[in-house]
């Protein structure tokens, strides 16, 4: 008999959503770089029974050189994500550990080897975000001007995961026997050598280290363009999706879907997740109390440079006028900023203060009852099949969703009361078949 489908539920760790929420006073001013933090946050979701929890990351600082933006942000410093992840498996048990990783300022083998280790270090909950780096304060950091053109990127992407997939693939499962008696310690049948050579890389392999205990890494991806739905399509488990609205959200969620079976892959194996920015009370008028909270606690300078870093520069207008199409390259962040904000005629200061508690993603505001009403709207109409949680602020906002939400999921079935397995693929029913692979069988000699 087949289980009825179920949500899927990440949370975005990092940092908190709302803008303004390091001011909260409930939540540590140094959450960032506070590994305490980051414990008490896992083992919140872990309680929760969530499929994982999620580190977005860049390779900068991507703020724009603006006095008034790095005097009040709090998200320009943080830990190395693999890194973190590590310390997090020794204090979790169940909990996928997804990091963010760049294709553009990294190397195949450098990302094949972390995950891998990842994965064996946390006992199968290893999970890659799979993204390209856009902004020129990144670039800089590697010796450029400006970051690789956007199709460029892409272009070095989806070859980068081949690549990835490949090395995952070096070993088979039973290549090490380590057999004392005998004095085996591997079997050269059982190693796979890519030897890839493409217009981006030429890379021989194996990988030195040895087949995953999920068969590979999870691999989620985040990127809305054609081309990144191409690529989730082809190689992704997971999509971390933003769309405001269920309209939107279908959409996209067909988009994708439609595009799998080309890559022989079906539908049911990957899973579109968009974010949730959730602030529940149990009542409406606690619900929005919180919300006034973080709202009052928001500096227009603050509001501006969000603005600054999606869209582009409005330090020049009113900012109780309306929202104007700047003169730049439309992008799909900037284009999702500007719907919201002509869909409901908002001022600059409206717009700011509508996305400073999800940045651009779908927000809740309301009962536990009001906010499953929606998310179960989402999953049950093809528009998810499940959700990236991000937290007003950290931890409380996370232990609001484990407490209240959580429990109405799950009186309806829509979520595990325990976990069923003990892997991050097992959660997603995203399984690797036996046998898959993408490399050949070595023939040769080993040095």
């Amino acid at each position: 008999m087949t289980s009825p489908r179920q949500i899927h539920l990440g949370v975005s760790m990092r940092n908190p959503y709302h803008i303004a929420a390091w001011r909260h006073p409930d939540a540590p001013s140094r959450a960032e770089i506070d590994l305490d933090n980051y414990v008490q946050v896992a083992q919140i979701a872990e309680r929760g029974k969530f499929d994982m929890a999620f580190l977005a990351d860049g390779v900068g600082v991507r703020a724009k050189e603006h006095a008034a933006r790095h005097m009040v942000a709090h998200d320009i410093v943080n830990f190395e994500p693999l890194t973190l992840l590590g310390a997090l498996s020794m204090v979790t048990s169940r909990i996928g550990l997804i990091a963010t990783a760049s294709t553009t300022y990294n190397e195949p083998y450098h990302i094949a080897r972390k995950f891998a280790s990842l994965d064996h270090i946390s006992k199968g909950r290893a999970g890659w975000n799979l993204v390209t780096s856009w902004s020129e304060a990144e670039a800089l950091n590697f010796g450029l001007e400006q970051p690789p053109e956007k199709l460029g990127r892409y272009d070095r992407a989806a070859e980068f995961v081949e690549v990835v997939k490949g090395l995952w693939d070096s070993w088979d499962e039973d290549a090490f026997p380590m057999d004392k008696a005998s004095g085996t310690f591997f079997d050269p049948s059982r190693m796979h050598v890519l030897d890839h050579r493409g217009r981006h890389f030429t890379v021989r392999g194996p990988l030195n280290v040895p087949r995953s205990p999920q068969g590979r890494p999870v691999i989620i991806q985040a990127g809305a363009t054609d081309r990144g739905r191409e690529i989730a399509a082809a190689h992704a488990d997971v999509i971390y999706a933003a769309s405001q609205t269920l309209a939107e959200a279908q959409a996209f969620y067909r988009s994708v879907k439609d595009r799998m079976p080309k890559y022989g892959r079906r539908p049911e194996q990957l899973a579109i997740m968009p974010g949730f920015s959730i602030i529940v009370g149990a009542t409406e008028e606690e619900a929005q109390r919180k919300f006034r909270v973080l709202q009052d606690l928001l500096d227009p300078q603050v509001g501006l440079m969000m603005l600054y870093n999606m869209v582009g520069d409005f330090s020049g207008y009113d900012i109780d006028g309306p929202v104007p199409r700047l003169d730049a390259a439309p992008q799909v962040r900037s284009e999702i900023l500007y719907g919201i904000a002509e869909r409901e005629k908002l001022t600059i200061r409206q717009l700011y203060e509508r996305i400073a508690v999800s940045r651009g993603h779908h927000s809740v505001v309301g009962t536990p009852e009001q906010v499953v009403d929606e998310m179960e709207a989402w999953f049950t109409q093809g528009g998810a099949d499940g959700f990236n949680i991000l937290p007003p602020h950290l931890p409380g906002g996370l232990a609001d969703v484990v407490d209240m939400v959580v429990p109405e999921l799950q009186r309806r079935g829509l979520f595990r009361k325990e976990y069923e397995g003990t892997t991050l693929r097992e959660h997603l029913g995203v399984v690797v078949a036996p046998g898959e692979r993408s490399s050949q069988p070595f023939q040769g000699e080993v040095a």
